[in-house]
């Protein structure tokens, strides 16, 4: 069951990613953690967002700008991996807080509580128009890029942060999207090297199955988003999608998944 919940999630995902600026790992990340530990959920994403990353760059990163991949890139991988480590040195062995509510029991962990509330951070920048025009200027790029490879190494999630300073780099629409895919790859890179020190023990070598079916998926996404790429714009269902992603988070928060 979770094998087909999770390629139609990584199926749909890909394609959003292309035209909605709702990245692959943000929708994937929580629904992994519907079945796996955050530590594995979040390295299971990784190793699937970073197949995907890598069709694309096949598909699309010729027309990445060098010099702003170097100027945003560099601070992005550093950040990335330090992002990674933190994720594997927050205690998660003792509960955050508990709680009594319908009667159960509720218990709230360090990683998961972190989590939810960057899951609603980022949700949140794709639902408020104020968040959606964030812009920041040309020379705040290897800011941009320390703070997108940060949250990317810890919650996977760099996307939002990773736009809003690449659309003042005067790139064109090819040259945006070619460039966002290039600096994925490379933070993807950089935490997966790290997740690699805990892959064994986490348990990701035991669902390789999943793996690899969730990214032929997204793959398959990716191929069709390319395609439809000039051609549909979905605004509502981007917006459908945070909401969701939302009330994913609050739960996880909350201690319910």
């Amino acid at each position: 069951m979770e094998i087909l919940l999770i390629c139609v999630v990584a199926f749909l995902a890909a394609i959003l990613t292309f035209f909605s600026g709702f990245g692959l790992g943000t929708i994937l990340t929580p629904v992994f953690m519907l079945f796996f530990p955050v530590e594995l959920a979040i390295a299971l994403t990784g190793v699937v967002h970073f197949f995907n990353n890598i069709y694309k760059i096949i598909l699309v990163g010729k027309n990445a700008n060098k010099k702003v991949l170097i100027r945003f890139g560099i601070t992005a991988v550093l950040f990335a991996f330090f992002g990674a480590w933190l994720l594997l040195k927050i205690p998660d062995t003792e509960p955050l807080f508990s709680y009594q509510l319908f009667g159960n029991e509720w218990t709230v962990f360090p990683v998961k509580f972190i989590i939810s509330i960057l899951l609603i951070i980022f949700a949140t920048l794709d639902l408020i128009p104020r968040f959606q025009k964030l812009q920041f200027d040309k020379n705040k790029l290897p800011i941009g890029g320390a703070l997108s490879g940060f949250f990317g190494g810890l919650s996977g999630n760099q996307g939002a942060l990773r736009s809003a300073f690449l659309i003042r780099a005067g790139l064109s629409k090819e040259a945006f999207i070619g460039t966002a895919v290039v600096v994925s790859t490379f933070v993807d890179f950089t935490r997966l090297g790290v997740y690699a020190t805990r892959f064994t023990s986490a348990g990701l070598t035991d669902n390789i199955t999943l793996v690899l079916c969730a990214t032929l998926a997204a793959i398959s996404g990716a191929y069709i988003g390319n395609k439809l790429l000039k051609k549909v714009t979905l605004k509502f269902l981007q917006a459908t999608v945070a909401i969701m992603l939302i009330l994913i988070s609050i739960a996880l928060g909350a201690g319910f998944i």
